[in-house]
């Protein structure tokens, strides 16, 4: 027999055939590309940069998070039902889940409760196959850096030792982060050193989310940066003319995928970068898709402010010419207690004195949105260990400077919850209307701009550069890519390159250890600290609680 919970029950009951949800964007039948009842492609032509540019883009993020995170996608769900509900067109437009987390530590990435896009299985799962797509043209492009060292007639004369390209696969597999490959005799290849990343932190999926339309597409794939010849000449995947094969792979997946919210409202997922590794937003194509499309746009960036916001604001928006009008700061009264000094097993326990120490961090990430010229709404995304008393001081203390905290009950009420949030969320649009300003101009040399990251957004009073990182400024500076943006690697846990710095660290120096190239994503990627592409499972992953019954019905993903 099925058992069935209230989501499930929710879902089942609500759900609407795709047709319907693109109605509510004026999307006719006939120009989705459908996949089942419930999910649709969008084609690149209903893109109008006139809607883009004058129709609201609301951008959710955080605060520091705890390893659980702190309910971004929750909340920009949630958001998205409480506009539609107090008359506002509205879209939400989120990243797709990496199959990575949803089987490891975190669990499922469609939102929760009752603020869940839907079909919730379908989307957390293989979805309709862009990341699949993704991990297929990173490794053919792998494939065919071996087979041109193989080749003894279409050699590049490619040194095997100077190769910076790996190979991908989306899931958690710390087994694969440095192995050795082509061993077994001459016919299976030259060996040599390799390894995986996983498919979120793959170039590939950095510049599908960068990308304009598909003629963009192939001259970013092209631009990848793969390493030196013997002679110390750059090579790049147009060199293998890899770039229109790579292209083809990605035909499907850059157009944006369309499904809906719990209440059904339209949902646009696309895209998926990590933000500690990459630049942790959808692409580039869906958002501009969903102003298109939408009066509103919800749509959210990985990790804290300090990571996500930073190169949504510095990088996406900069590179495409949004403008965002508000940015929805998520916190949460655990996250507060843990920043003000709480331990693990306390976060659930009620503490004012460490909500009042944490909020110093909130403090933090107020000011850095600031910088951009926008104004932020706090969303106090609710739990059942909140006292009155500590939300209370956060909405009174964000007032002392100038800022709106609100409840967000997304999560138990769904858009019922969130209706003072999004009437907070329009007063700042109508009310406070955003001249947003990105913190560098691309064109300041790279020190530059890493130091204005590192002083500015994190607090550091210096930033310092191995020898490595030196060695790879000079190589930067050789290819001629000193234009290009930043994407900091840096753990998300704290705003430093120490994640033990909780709360709102000084005085402290950052290090960058090295600097990768990602020249199609057109940015360079400093490293803080020791930062993984690779994550491995934890002791006990999320895997285990899962179960599926006879009627295919999943448990345990959300």
């Amino acid at each position: 027999m099925t058992h069935l919970t209230d989501i499930q029950i929710a879902q089942a009951n609500t759900i609407q055939h795709i047709t319907k949800i693109a109605q509510k964007l004026s999307v006719d039948d006939d120009e989705l590309e459908m996949y089942g009842k419930y999910k649709a492609k969008l084609p690149l032509s209903l893109i109008d940069d006139e809607k883009v540019a004058h129709n609201n883009l609301v951008l959710v993020t955080a605060l520091t998070p705890t390893p659980a995170g702190e309910g971004k996608t929750t909340v920009s769900i949630g958001l998205t039902e409480g506009l539609n509900k107090i008359g506002k067109q509205a879209t939400v437009v989120l990243r797709e889940p990496s199959l990575g987390p949803v089987f490891g530590m975190k669990g499922g990435a469609a939102g929760g409760g009752y603020s869940q896009v839907i079909p919730m299985e379908d989307i957390n799962l293989h979805f309709i196959g862009d990341f699949n797509a993704v991990e297929k043209a990173n490794n053919l492009l792998s494939a065919l850096i071996d087979n041109n060292i193989q080749s003894k007639t279409n050699n590049l004369n490619i040194d095997p030792r100077t190769i910076l390209w790996k190979r991908v696969i989306d899931m958690n597999d710390r087994a694969l982060r440095d192995i050795t490959i082509g061993l077994g005799g001459t016919s299976n290849g030259v060996p040599r050193q390799d390894g995986f990343n996983i498919t979120p932190a793959s170039e590939v999926m950095a510049i599908l989310c960068m990308a304009s339309d598909l003629e963009n597409l192939k001259k970013r794939l092209g631009d990848i940066f793969i390493g030196f010849t013997f002679d110390n000449k750059p090579v790049f995947a147009r060199d293998l003319k890899a770039e229109n094969a790579m292209a083809i792979l990605l035909k499907e997946a850059i157009k944006p995928n369309l499904v809906q919210t719990l209440e059904g409202n339209p949902a646009i997922i696309h895209g998926g970068p990590f933000a500690n590794i990459a630049q942790g937003t959808n692409t580039i194509i869906a958002t501009k898709m969903g102003l298109s499309l939408s009066n509103y746009v919800v749509t959210e960036a990985g990790f804290g402010a300090d990571l996500g916001a930073e190169k949504f604001l510095n990088i996406k928006s900069t590179f495409a010419k949004l403008n965002p009008k508000c940015v929805v700061l998520v916190a949460t009264i655990r996250a507060l207690r843990h920043h003000g000094g709480a331990k693990k097993e306390a976060y659930n326990t009620p503490d004012l004195e460490k909500v009042i120490e944490g909020f110093k961090n909130l403090e933090k990430h107020i000011e850095n949105i600031r910088k951009f010229h926008i104004e932020p709404v706090v969303a106090i995304n609710s739990f059942t260990s909140d006292t009155n008393e500590e939300v209370n001081f956060v909405i009174d203390k964000c007032a002392s400077l100038g800022v709106e905290a609100v409840l967000a009950e997304g999560w138990a009420k769904g858009g019922k919850g969130t209706i003072n949030l999004a009437k907070a969320v329009v007063n700042i649009v109508k009310n406070k209307a955003s001249q947003f300003k990105p913190l560098y101009d691309w064109k300041s040399p790279i020190k530059d701009k890493i130091e204005i990251i590192a002083k500015e957004i994190y607090g550091a009073v210096a930033v310092e550069y191995s020898k490595l990182a030196q060695l790879n400024l000079r190589r930067i500076d050789r290819l001629g890519f000193n234009d290009f943006a930043i994407c900091m690697a840096k753990t998300q846990k704290s705003f430093s390159d120490n994640q033990t710095l909780i709360g709102r660290p000084e005085g402290f120096t950052v290090t960058v250890r090295e600097i990768e190239i990602a020249a199609g994503a057109q940015f360079v990627i400093p490293i803080l600290g020791k930062m993984m592409r690779m994550p491995g499972l934890p002791t006990i992953p999320a895997s285990e609680n899962m179960t599926i019954d006879n009627d295919g019905v999943i448990s345990g993903l959300s």
